[in-house]
Order: C-alpha cells, then structure tokens, then sequence
C-alpha cells in the first residue's frame, strides 16, 4: 500500500482529516502539491511557470491538474522521499481519472469525503475564500465525475458533516493498517 488518497469536493474537510491523521499517527504526512499560479494556501509548495515546465520535462510529474486559474501538480519525487522515510503518504484529490492514474504506481487506500453543496458554501464563506463560485462550481464538478464513473474505486465514504474528522481518522488508520497488516496496537 502506497498511501491514502482523500477525494472530495472543495471543503469537504481533505485537511481536517488530513491533520486529524498526522495527530492520531506521525507516519501520516500530506503530499504538498505544487502550485503554479496565486499563493494562496498552506499546504502547497509554490512553484513558477517555468519550474513546473522543467518538472514536467524530466519527467518528475505524477499528476497536474489546473483548477481557480491555478496548476497544482504531484511530484512523483515528494512522494517516494516520504515512503523512503517511513511515512504514509497522503495525497488530496478531486477527480477521479487522478486516482486511476495515481493507482497505476500501486495501492491506495482510497477515500470518499463528501458534504452538501450548501455546505461547502457555508464552509468556503466561513473560511474567507474570495471564490465561493469557483468552489461550488468545483462542487458541481466533483458530482458530476462521480456520477460518471459508476464505479470509483473508494474503500470508505464518509460524510463529513455528519461523523468527526477524528472518527474517520480512526477508521482510515485502522483499514490502512489492516491492508498493510499492521496491527493497530503497533501504531506509534
């Protein structure tokens, strides 16, 4: 088992069960994405234009996506450091042809979160983002990917809204463990 990818639409808690992770076991770490585009967030790796061109040219890019009029892009590097360091890499993602591509490096354990459209408004606003349209646009999007792919490949699918960001923490470490046959009491 490679890692865990979390999938789901704009606020759908990716980082709070992200961090929910990394607190409950410090083997769980986030792929920072590159970003070519504003400087927006915390949990990328800022990059040019250019520096993401040479990336893609050496052949180092696993995934690129281009969403809000940015580029985010996985390094397939970032991920193999992590797993040579004894860490479980995490990676966020929001449509479904980027799980099948990422599963052809290996096992995921691969997860659904979810919330109401009107959620993920309320949480963009409560959040401050100054593209609540584009989220809900993204929203829009994620559905429809789903909708289209009758089968995703997701072991779990939590709403968010619904169970804590540590329940589910609980639940994905366990499966990953389970998968790896890691007993659970081994888990630092």
């Amino acid at each position: 088992m490679r890692g865990i990818v979390l999938y789901g639409p704009p606020a759908s808690g990716k980082s709070t069960v992200t961090a929910a992770l990394c607190q409950l076991d410090p083997r769980f770490a986030l792929v920072r994405k590159l970003k070519a585009g504003n400087r927006r967030g915390t949990e990328y790796d800022f990059v040019t234009a250019e520096e993401l061109a040479r990336l893609r040219a050496a052949g180092r890019l696993m995934l690129e996506t281009r969403r809000y009029g940015n580029t985010y892009a996985i390094d397939r590097h970032h991920i193999t450091e992590l797993i040579t360091a004894g860490h479980v890499p995490i990676v966020h993602l929001g449509n479904t042809a980027d799980i099948r591509r990422l599963a052809e490096t290996g096992p995921w354990l691969t997860v659904l979160l979810w919330i109401p459209r009107q959620m993920c408004e309320e949480r963009s606003r409560q959040r401050g983002d100054r593209d609540t349209p584009q989220r809900l646009k993204a929203w829009d999007e994620t559905l429809a990917d789903l909708q289209e792919h009758v089968d995703p490949p997701f072991l779990h699918r939590f709403r968010t809204d619904l169970v804590t960001p540590a329940e589910i923490g609980e639940r994905i470490a366990d499966s990953y463990d389970e998968l790896t046959t890691i007993p659970s009491s081994q888990r630092a």
